[in-house]
């Protein structure tokens, strides 16, 4: 529903909102230390899609918010409340469906950056469609839904909070961490398998990374070299680099399986992804074209324990 801004909001009456925009929950105001107010009583999240168009010109879909809503006649993007129990991605794409018209098709999911305020956090999820897609308003909460090139976006009247954030989301829908993993390399630091575990050594570690892909990873959990946005959650691309005379391996959900990457970082590079190959391997990080290098050993104390899918339960 309403999402919310950096202002102290008025007191709403139920005969301000129109009856098509649905209720939930979560629905009410959250008092900060400060005194100001938020709406969404679990926090708030909001869905932001970027794409390319057929110039390779970056556009995000922005809402025109309607003027009755706090702070309308600005643009941001669709959101408002979580409701209890859901998480960001969860409650961002059910207020995308609320309040717009189009099919979402299937979202590359790139991250979650988060406004946290200790007793209340708001969440922008990036998402990334192939192509721009029709959308249109889908409740009275949108004056208008269009996509907006990435260059024009500071100079439209944004919603405050918006405004604040657009500086770092821009340069994260820009700047994503493509993890390239030689799996030689890797597998010899696994530890032992469980016994009964039919996989070999590399699918381990292929089941492993896609279950890092799914869950994302902290910010904080990037080493600083990286030079990245420091999100609250990063959902990475995962390359698994077999060897030309490597193992013929499946890929799975988040991991693309190459045999050589001859090609992988240009081609990756071209789609705003910022290779960072985890290795000790001088000559493999050169050939990744990687502005910096992550350890072996940072990715393997990832992989040792056990994340939360933030898309699946209550995680944030």
């Amino acid at each position: 529903m309403r999402a919310s801004g950096e202002e102290d909001a008025p007191v709403w009456r139920p005969h301000d909102v129109p009856g098509d925009v649905p209720q939930g929950d979560g629905d009410g105001w959250v008092t900060l230390p400060d005194g100001s107010r938020r709406w969404g009583r679990y926090g708030a999240a909001g869905l932001l899609l970027y794409a390319a168009d057929a110039a390779g010109r970056g556009q995000v879909l922005l809402q025109h918010r309607a003027w009755w809503s706090h702070q309308g006649d600005t643009w941001g993007m669709p959101g408002g409340a979580l409701n209890s129990g859901e998480s960001s991605v969860q409650g961002a794409v059910r207020e995308f469906g609320e309040e717009v018209e189009g099919d979402l098709g299937r979202v590359c999911l790139d991250g979650v950056h988060r406004q946290d305020h200790v007793v209340w956090h708001y969440d922008t999820v990036l998402g990334r469609l192939p192509e721009p897609g029709e959308f249109s308003p889908g409740n009275s909460e949108s004056a208008a839904i269009r996509w907006v090139p990435v260059e024009e976006v500071a100079s439209l009247p944004l919603l405050p909070a918006f405004g604040v954030i657009w500086p770092q989301v821009r340069r994260a829908l820009t700047r994503r961490p493509l993890l390239i993993v030689p799996a030689t390399e890797l597998v010899r630091l696994l530890p032992d398998g469980r016994a009964g575990d039919p996989r070999s050594p590399v699918e381990r570690l292929r089941d492993g990374l896609a279950t890092l892909a799914a869950a994302g990873l902290s910010g904080a959990d990037l080493p600083p070299e990286l030079d990245l946005v420091p999100l609250h959650r990063w959902f990475p691309t995962i390359a698994l680099v077999t060897g030309e005379g490597g193992p013929r391996l499946a890929p799975a959900p988040g991991v693309e399986v190459v045999a050589d990457v001859a090609t992988l970082a240009e081609r990756h590079a071209r789609s705003g992804w910022t290779p960072v190959p985890v290795t000790s391997d001088r000559g493999f990080a050169e050939r990744c074209a990687g502005a910096a290098v992550a350890p072996p050993s940072w990715l393997l104390g990832l992989l040792g324990g056990p994340e939360t899918d933030p898309r699946a339960g209550g995680a944030g």
